[in-house]
């Protein structure tokens, strides 16, 4: 994200902990689930919006405004707000095994990119966008229901070419490895090899199938904004 970037050497809050704040260790995942929850609460809320929006016609970064929620939120639970913005550049590290709090930190993610964009598109603008993604998702879902009626070595291979796919993607800040047009894309391709294969290839025996399952597919890799 990229308010884990921020220089804070000579922050707003002078790069001093304040002493009554928390300011060592890690935050736990009760208070990074909390964080979450009042940040979405937070860009839901129409101030936010409007501050967002100021910010935007001021020239500012819209991520400077919502840097600053966090922060703020942050103060309220106690916590330092550059001790804060620095845990939440080791989520991914620390907490890459939980996979329910996983979940909800690139929900959080999301979130937040999502209001910058609002802001920076304007209201109508970013609702044909989000009309359009959403078409998209129901199209990739119904691949992904299709993908798992497929033998699992074929399974595998399409997810190895998705994941491959992604790695020779030049990602730049704040836009997704793969852009949901450039996903619906690979899919399209990946199926039609993936039927060619299919009525070319000899029977598959039952000891190769069992063979397959002993190996699961890999985990596609996480885009590197949130690393």
């Amino acid at each position: 994200m990229a308010s884990f970037l921020r220089d804070w050497t000579g922050g707003f809050f002078g790069g001093e902990a304040t002493p009554s704040l928390q300011s060592s260790g890690m935050l736990s995942k009760q208070q990074l689930l909390q964080l979450f929850q009042d940040c979405s609460a937070a860009f839901e809320n129409q101030e936010t919006k409007n501050r967002i929006a100021d910010a935007v016609r001021e020239k500012r970064e819209a991520v400077t405004v919502t840097t600053e929620v966090q922060e703020e939120l942050f103060i309220k639970m106690g916590i330092d707000p550059k001790f804060g913005i620095d845990c939440l550049g080791k989520v991914n590290s620390i907490y890459a095994d939980d996979r329910e709090l996983m979940i909800k930190f690139y929900d959080f993610v999301s979130r937040e990119e999502m209001a910058c964009e609002e802001a920076e598109l304007g209201p109508e603008a970013f609702k044909q966008k989000m009309e359009h993604v959403k078409k998209i998702q129901q199209q990739q879902l119904g691949m992904l229901q299709q993908l798992r009626s497929l033998p699992v070595d074929q399974q595998r291979n399409f997810l190895q070419g998705m994941q491959s796919d992604m790695r020779h993607l030049q990602p730049t800040p704040g836009n997704a490895a793969m852009s949901p047009q450039e996903i619906h894309d690979f899919f399209q391709r990946q199926q039609q090899t993936i039927q060619q294969k299919a009525s070319q290839a000899p029977q598959i025996s039952q000891q190769d199938v069992v063979s397959s399952s002993s190996h699961p597919p890999p985990q596609s890799s996480v885009h590197q904004r949130h690393s």
